[in-house]
C-alpha cells in the first residue's frame, strides 16, 4: 500500500457497528482495518486482524506494525465493550477487572500506540465509543458503568491534551441499543426504536471530518423515541 493513502483502525471491530464503520470509511476512499478479538468467517469485504486488545504487549505490536505498514492512521476508532448487567453483590472482583481491562486499559493501550504517531504525521481523529452508562450509573450496571466512567474522563484528559498537538477526539455517547442481530435476541424492542449502526457510522465519519474552528468533544446519539 502507498504511505500517502488514508487509512483508519477500528479497534473492536465486530458485528454491527464495528462492521458498519468498516465500510463507511471504505466508501469514503480510506483503508480500514478492524482489530477484533475472535475471527469470524471471512468476510469478502473486510480487513480484520485478530488481537486481544487487553494484551498490551500483542496489541502494540500489532498496531506498531501496521504503522510500519502503513504509516499513522487519520483515523482511530475505540469501539470494545464488556457488559455485565447483574446485582451489586453478585457482581465479582473479576466481573470489574473485565470490564476495566476491555475498555479502559485496551483504550490507554491503543492511544498510547496511535497518538504520537499521528501528531507527527499532522494530526486526525480519534473517537471513543461511549454509553449511557459513561454518564450515569444504573442499577445492576455497577462494573460496567464503573468503567465507561473511567472511559470517558480518560478521554476528556487526551482531548485536552492531543487537540492542540491536532488529533481531533471525541466522546460518543450511545444511548440506546444498537440494532444488531444479538440484541434483537436479547431486548424485546421494536427495530425501529434501536440505533442504526450505519446511521452511527455516518456520525462518526462527520465527527472526523468536523473543520478545526468548530470541533466537537461530547455528543451523544439517540433514537428519536428514546427518554433522556
Amino acid at each position: 500500500m502507498n504511505n500517502n493513502q488514508s487509512w483508519m483502525l477500528v479497534a473492536g471491530a465486530g458485528a454491527g457497528l464495528g462492521h458498519s464503520l468498516l465500510r463507511r470509511f471504505q466508501a469514503g476512499g480510506y483503508t480500514a482495518i478492524g482489530l477484533v478479538r475472535t475471527l469470524p468467517e471471512p468476510i469478502a469485504d473486510l480487513e480484520l486482524r485478530q488481537v486481544d486488545l487487553s494484551d498490551a504487549e500483542s496489541a502494540s505490536a500489532l498496531i506498531t506494525r501496521l504503522i510500519l505498514d502503513y504509516g499513522p492512521p487519520k483515523v482511530v476508532v475505540h469501539n470494545p465493550a464488556q457488559l455485565v448487567i447483574q446485582p451489586f453483590a453478585e457482581t465479582t472482583l473479576d466481573d470489574f477487572e473485565q470490564c476495566w481491562q476491555s475498555m479502559v486499559k485496551s483504550a490507554v493501550v491503543v492511544a498510547q500506540s496511535v497518538l504520537q504517531p499521528m501528531v507527527r504525521a499532522g494530526g486526525g481523529a480519534f473517537i471513543v465509543s461511549g454509553a449511557t452508562a459513561s454518564l450515569r450509573g444504573g442499577a445492576k450496571f455497577s462494573a460496567f458503568a464503573s468503567a465507561k466512567f473511567a472511559l470517558r474522563g480518560l478521554t476528556q484528559s487526551l482531548a485536552r491534551e492531543y487537540q492542540p498537538a491536532g488529533v481531533h477526539v471525541v466522546h460518543a455517547i450511545l444511548d440506546g441499543i444498537i440494532d444488531t442481530e444479538r440484541s434483537r435476541q436479547l431486548h424485546s424492542l421494536d427495530p425501529a426504536k434501536m440505533l442504526k449502526p450505519e446511521d452511527i457510522a455516518e456520525a462518526y465519519w462527520q465527527f472526523a471530518h468536523q473543520p478545526t474552528s468548530a470541533w466537537s468533544h461530547e455528543v451523544d446519539l439517540r433514537p428519536r423515541t428514546e427518554s433522556f
